[in-house]
């Protein structure tokens, strides 16, 4: 009885691992991440400035300038999108940033997280690029301000500059007509009618 007893103690810790493991297993195959909360929605943007990635040409000789976030609280909405060259599901959202370009008309800033020039460069080059403009985050200090958990990441942003929807993870087609393209349209009719037109 006492020799059982000590097997079963042993296989305790064993079984209580394996239920954790087990509920963490789950939660991570169910969960949206998209439904992570953010404490920016309802706020301004942090006050920061993205400088550009070096050597980034938006035509023949004409470097990319980089930007702020006042370039954010210019009366249009925007859309703001954290993206890296080694991010492979940024690879696949690429596409979805076109659409979302082109459904839209909003302009659209890049960010560049955590990424080396010359391969941020080549990405851009390789897929396109549909940013207004396009900054760096070398160190990934402004993602914290932004409070990203990793790319990608894409904010909407009114036309004063606050924060009004945010996306974890990458946009897909679905995200893109029953999140993202609705969110936008919502906040231009309200900026519509705030502004009496």
């Amino acid at each position: 009885m006492a020799q059982s007893r000590s097997n079963y103690l042993r296989l305790l810790p064993i079984v209580v691992f394996a239920v954790i493991a087990g509920f963490f297993a789950m939660a991570l195959r169910s969960g949206d991440p998209s439904l992570l909360p953010s404490t920016l929605v309802g706020k301004p943007v942090p006050k920061t400035t993205f400088p550009p990635i070096e050597g980034l040409e938006v035509t023949a000789g004409k470097l990319e300038p980089g930007f702020t976030s006042g370039d954010l609280a210019k009366g249009k909405i925007s859309v703001v999108n954290f993206w890296a060259s080694w991010c492979v599901p940024c690879v696949d959202e690429h596409p979805m940033i076109e659409r979302l370009k082109e459904a839209s008309g909003v302009d659209i800033y890049g960010i560049n997280y955590k990424d080396q020039a010359s391969a941020a460069r080549r990405f851009l080059g390789r897929y396109g690029n549909p940013f207004t403009a396009v900054g760096t985050d070398a160190d990934g200090r402004a993602a914290i301000d932004w409070g990203v958990y990793g790319t990608p990441e894409t904010f909407v942003v009114n036309g004063k500059g606050d924060v009004i929807y945010k996306h974890v993870g990458p946009i897909t087609e679905d995200s893109l007509k029953s999140k993202l393209l609705p969110i936008i349209e919502k906040a231009r009719t309200e900026a519509s009618a705030a502004s009496g037109s």
